[in-house]
């Protein structure tokens, strides 16, 4: 039994422990990355392929004739060719409510900072404003809190719902959005899309990336929120168009935004977001996810997964 992982490196090392994979998968070849270019040679062989971002699509996988398994230590599926792998009898497994504390409190910590000014605060005193005060503390910049705002969700998952039930612990109201389009019903317990945006102080995007979200948040959407509104981002780069954002934090449309991904990663190329200078914006580099903690609970799951697929059970299967 043949069995590669293509791209460790991105489940950033640090001390992770590999050895459930092994245990299940003898032999395992562990590659830290895989540049596309070696992707048809590392597979060709391979009964099982374990990856995080590597993209998997009809062109390098069309050789890959003994391949029964791909596995993700995602929850994700973007970057695989779902279609090609039903239609080749390839089972596909992503992993799922792995990392929910590391993004609950990212997406906590980051609301904090900038609800509680807590960048342009600490700047100050860096820069010697407190050292020149008259009053015994300083005022300069807005503080709110928490337990006065209302949180919006889109994407009701299982991280969706950890964050309300984090922000509901700072006693904020929790609204959770209707997919775009979806009348639902009254007594469904959620708003429609375009009510949110106009009530919500706090919108946090958890839904996937697809045909139907791809650029949900653009210049429309940012237009229709509230001036002193924040947006955060910790699903998809793809889901936030990244020049209406700048533009929106520029003029004041909207307050703030924490965005830890970006539509290409890493940015080679750049993006509006990494130009912008004023300091209601957090970018951080796709960490959210990314506790020890967090990781190492990928790798366990990703190993369930497998051990799962050999007893002929379907555990977390996407195809």
């Amino acid at each position: 039994m043949k069995a590669v992982f293509l791209d460790f490196a991105t489940m950033g090392g640090g001390g992770l422990d590999p050895s459930p994979l092994q245990q299940r998968l003898p032999g395992l070849k562990v590659f830290e990355n895989t540049q596309a270019e070696r992707t048809v040679e590392r597979i060709r062989e391979a009964e099982f392929v374990l990856a995080n971002k590597v993209k998997l699509n009809a062109n390098n996988l069309a050789d890959a004739t003994a391949l029964r398994f791909i596995g993700l230590t995602a929850t994700g599926t973007d970057n695989i060719d779902l279609e090609f792998a039903k239609e080749n009898g390839i089972a596909v497994c992503n992993i799922r409510a792995y990392c929910t504390q590391s993004i609950v409190e990212h997406v906590m910590g980051t609301l904090l900072s900038l609800t509680h000014s807590l960048r342009p605060f600490n700047d100050a005193v860096r820069q010697g404003a407190w050292q020149k005060a008259q009053e015994f503390c300083m005022l300069d910049f807005p503080i709110r809190e928490l337990s006065a705002m209302t949180l919006g969700i889109v994407g009701n998952g299982v991280l969706g719902q950890g964050v309300a039930r984090a922000a509901e612990f700072f006693g904020m109201n929790v609204m959770i959005a209707r997919r775009r389009g979806d009348a639902g019903t009254t007594d469904d317990g959620r708003v429609d899309f375009e009510e949110m945006l106009q009530q919500a102080d706090v919108i946090s995007l958890h839904c996937p990336l697809n045909d139907a979200t791809h650029e949900l948040m653009g210049a429309d959407e940012f237009r229709a929120m509230k001036a002193d509104s924040i947006l955060i981002n910790t699903a998809r780069g793809g889901l936030v168009d990244s020049t209406a954002l700048a533009a929106a934090l520029g003029s004041g449309e909207i307050a703030a935004a924490a965005i830890d991904v970006l539509p290409q990663e890493p940015p080679v190329d750049g993006d509006p977001l990494l130009d912008y200078t004023g300091n209601n914006l957090i970018v951080t580099p796709h960490i959210a996810w990314g506790t020890f903690e967090a990781r190492q609970n990928a790798i366990n799951e990703l190993a369930e997964n497998v051990a799962a697929f050999q007893r002929g059970e379907q555990r977390n299967r996407v195809v």
